[in-house]
């Protein structure tokens, strides 16, 4: 058994799907059109073979603030070594995106750094 994908809701596929595949090196799918409702989904593909699901509706609301909440708390990329975590965190911040947590290691042993994508979801980019 494994987690076939993880799915986020985001109110611009498009935008959110060029940030993981220009930061992450994510393949997107073809995009869904619904032709029943007003639902737009497309999936991404990562070279371990994880998958990410990016889907909208047009009535979705803002999150409604950091504070943790009930639902996925983070979504953890591993780049493969503690010096890669240092370069593409400060790509991120370079290009505006909001570091929550500067790189370190953690007391249960990663070496990660915690930064915001376009939407507000945590990405715990580790070693």
């Amino acid at each position: 058994m494994h987690i076939e994908h993880v799915a986020i809701w985001t109110r611009d596929v498009e935008g959110l799907a060029a940030f993981y595949v220009q930061y992450f090196g994510a393949h997107a799918g073809p995009p869904y059109h619904s032709t029943t409702r007003p639902f737009d989904s497309c999936f991404l593909g990562f070279a371990s073979g994880a998958r990410l699901e990016l889907m909208r509706l047009p009535e979705l609301e803002p999150p409604a603030g950091p504070a943790p909440r009930v639902g996925l708390a983070h979504l953890a990329v591993s780049v493969g070594s503690p010096v890669e975590v240092d370069r593409l965190t400060a790509v991120l911040a370079a290009a505006g995106h909001r570091v929550e947590g500067a790189p370190r290691r953690t007391g249960d042993g990663y070496y990660e750094s915690v930064v915001l994508d376009p939407d507000g979801n945590r990405l715990e980019i580790t070693a």
